[in-house]
């Protein structure tokens, strides 16, 4: 099969590889219909997940056909449609037996496209698959579908309900990526008085405004000022972190009210100053968080109910085997307005 290999920092090739097959009784192989490139691959790129080896296939992001599944496997089955999570899990262990699934212990957590081979490729074996697949009910489609395999859950569990974010409050999302527009989405679902986007890149404000961001702060704009102005100079209740690099990390540190959250949702490569001296005496709660993907059912029901339309993220679409145009085309979101790209089996 063909597959995107990662050869070192810069370095990735679309290329032929072994077919994946059964390994444990608990695994299935399934055929990759949709797949989809996420920020943390291009930080892979960059050199800053230095657990991920030469050699590895990337990506965490699938919907796909069972074709073949290990003797322990009960709950989906050669034909299944379903989802692949980004979150691997043995249902076994303590983390898992309490839904923090990203923590498990048993071999799982985020190891697709990380310590085992991943998802953007023509098959991928998905270890403990009864646990981290999803059967997909037919009304939904796999563009939809693919957007609840990451982005939508890391959102909403690690930046809105990490964040804790309350009907009224008013919501500060620094950064317009996936993973931000994503936030400003799952937001709404709590009725927030008021959702901030920041980003110096105008195609990405003009997304977080369609996608239901109410105030838009933008490259000639200084945020704290937009925001004391709007909060009589409280500061927001909830600031969520959507980038993973020190500055904005550090901003929203600076823009939220004493006794608020700050929510880091963004993947980070560099270390950022923690300016204890200055959020000691204002009661700030800061967290982080690698996604446990314990709110995909939840999600999955509202669009399947048609309460939420993931596929509004997708702004380009690509042939499985247009990997390599799909990898530049995100990696250029500036000049390309490229948000979610979608690579479908033909």
């Amino acid at each position: 099969m063909r597959a995107l290999v990662y050869h070192g920092p810069g370095r990735r090739s679309w290329e032929d590889v072994p077919d994946p097959r059964v390994v444990d009784a608990t695994d299935a192989v399934v055929r990759v219909d949709a797949v989809t490139i996420c920020g943390t691959d291009l930080h892979i790129l960059k050199g800053d997940v230095p657990a991920v080896e030469p050699g590895r296939i990337l990506g965490h992001e699938a919907v796909g056909t069972v074709t073949v599944t290990g003797s322990a496997v009960g709950t989906v089955k050669e034909g299944d449609r379903v989802l692949v999570s980004c979150i691997t899990a043995c249902g076994r262990c303590r983390y898992c037996r309490t839904g923090a699934y990203g923590q498990c212990l048993g071999g799982g957590g985020w190891i697709l496209g990380h310590r085992v081979d991943g998802a953007q490729a023509e098959y991928v074996r998905v270890p403990f698959a009864d646990t981290s697949t999803h059967p997909l009910p037919d009304g939904v489609t796999d563009e939809a579908a693919l957007m609840l395999a990451d982005i939508l859950p890391t959102a909403y569990e690690v930046g809105v309900l990490n964040g804790r974010v309350r009907p009224g409050d008013t919501v500060v999302v620094v950064g317009a990526g996936p993973i931000g527009l994503a936030a400003i989405t799952t937001a709404r679902l709590l009725t927030p008085s008021h959702i901030v986007a920041v980003d110096p890149v105008p195609a990405r404000l003009e997304a977080a405004e369609r996608l239901g961001a109410d105030m838009l702060v933008g490259a000639d704009d200084d945020p704290r000022t937009a925001v004391a102005d709007l909060t009589g100079g409280l500061g927001a209740d909830v600031a969520i972190e959507a980038v993973g690099v020190p500055e904005t990390f550090e901003l929203c540190t600076r823009l939220v009210r004493p006794g608020g959250h700050v929510a880091n949702a963004g993947v980070h490569g560099a270390p950022a100053t923690l300016h204890l001296e200055d959020l000691w005496i204002r009661n700030v709660t800061i967290t982080t968080g690698l996604v446990d993907t314990y709110s995909t059912p939840t999600l999955l029901d509202m669009v399947a109910a048609g309460r939420l339309d993931p596929a509004a993220f997708i702004t380009h679409r690509f042939g499985l085997q247009q990997m390599d145009e799909g990898y530049r085309t995100f990696s250029d979101s500036r000049t390309t307005g490229a948000l979610k790209v979608v690579l479908a089996r033909n």
